[in-house]
């Protein structure tokens, strides 16, 4: 499978099955957030990976990720992320993506479904997994095997808006 076709076949999963991800799957996905590319090699994610019951339940308080039986939580720390001098933007956010980015690619070539989760409140993970005060939470990735017909990688035919409206050349 090509990269285009891997990311065509990705889609957002709302409708898990119990079955748990295997650990070896999770440690291929945990390695690609490891060697995801982050500002100037900053490296400021911090990962909390959740999948007993009562992690699942705390998680519940705030978030709905679909009866996934495994959620990482995203979580950086700012002060260690990459700075822009010119207008000073943290890139933690960048990098924090790119790195949720990984897994959920990895996920799916592993016969995984996900969902990228930004609903919650972050005041109430904090709290719930103990994440310093510090630390931003920017997504839980919901991910286990799916329960239902997956959507189709054609959809981006219909879904999706066309280059010539988003991409421009030499000037805009």
């Amino acid at each position: 499978m090509t990269f285009l076709e891997l990311a065509k076949k990705r889609h957002s999963c709302r409708k898990f099955c119990t079955k748990k991800v295997e650990e070896e799957k999770l440690m291929q996905i945990l390695e690609a957030a490891r060697v995801a590319p982050t500002a100037v090699n900053k490296q400021p994610a911090r990962l909390l990976v959740i999948q007993g019951a009562d992690g699942l339940a705390k998680l519940g308080k705030t978030a709905d990720v679909y009866n996934a039986p495994l959620v990482i939580l995203v979580c950086g720390e700012p002060e260690k992320a990459w700075e822009r001098p010119f207008d000073k933007k943290n890139v933690l956010d960048v990098d924090l993506a790119i790195v949720t980015d990984h897994m959920m690619l990895t996920a799916t070539d592993l016969g995984l479904n996900s969902l990228w989760v930004c609903y919650f409140d972050p005041a109430v993970l904090k709290k719930e997994f103990n994440i310093p005060a510090n630390y931003v939470v920017l997504n839980a990735l919901a991910i286990g095997y799916g329960n239902g017909t997956p959507a189709s990688p054609d959809r981006h035919d219909e879904k999706r808006k066309p280059l010539e409206s988003f991409v421009f050349y030499e000037t805009m």
